[in-house]
C-alpha cells in the first residue's frame, strides 16, 4: 500500500505537514503523491467522523436491503446506479446472500426514511422487496469508538 495512503488511513488527525515530516517528503512531493492518488481514483476524498450521539441536528440513519431483478443487458449495475443517485443514499453495495443491494441512508425523521422506501425505492421497476433497519445507537464508526466504555460502570459484571 502507498505510504501516504497508509498514514492517512492509520493516523487520525495528522496534518499533511506532519505526514510529510514522517515520510521525509517536501510539501511539493506530498502534494504530488496526493494528486496522483486522486488522479488514479484511489483517494476520492476524506471527511471528518462525527459522533452521532452529540450532534445537535441528529439524522435518522438506516440500512435498507433490496432484493432486485437484474435488468437484461445491465444486470444489477443499472438498477444499483439508479438507486445510488438518490440524495438520501450515503452508500450503496452489491451483496451476496439473502438480498442483492445494501443501502445506507439518512433522513430527518423515521417518516422520511419510510417515505423514501415506499415512494421512491418500492416503485422502481425491478425492486422485488425491501427490508429497513434503523440505527438505534452507534458504538464504533469508521474505526472510531463512539459509545463510552461500559466497563467503567459501577454495576457488577454478571456472567452466565
Amino acid at each position: 500500500m502507498n505510504k501516504v495512503l497508509k498514514l492517512l488511513l492509520d493516523s487520525e488527525g495528522l496534518s499533511t505537514e506532519q505526514i510529510g515530516k514522517i515520510l521525509k517528503l517536501t510539501p511539493k512531493q506530498l502534494d504530488a503523491q496526493l494528486e496522483k492518488l486522486k488522479d488514479d481514483k484511489i483517494l476520492l476524498g476524506w471527511r471528518p467522523v462525527l459522533n452521532p450521539d452529540v450532534m445537535a441536528d441528529c439524522l435518522v440513519r438506516a440500512a435498507i436491503e433490496l432484493k432486485i431483478s437484474p435488468e437484461r443487458g445491465g444486470g444489477f449495475d443499472t438498477l444499483a446506479q439508479r438507486v445510488a443517485k438518490f440524495s438520501q443514499v450515503d452508500s450503496c453495495y452489491l451483496m451476496s446472500g439473502g438480498y442483492d443491494i445494501l443501502l445506507f441512508v439518512h433522513a430527518k425523521s423515521l417518516k422520511e426514511v419510510a417515505s423514501f422506501v415506499y415512494e421512491k425505492l418500492a416503485t422502481i421497476h425491478g425492486v422485488q422487496s425491501t427490508a429497513t433497519h434503523f440505527f438505534l445507537r452507534t458504538y464504533k464508526q469508521q474505526g472510531f469508538m463512539i459509545a463510552k466504555d461500559s466497563s467503567d460502570s459501577d454495576k457488577p459484571i454478571i456472567s452466565a
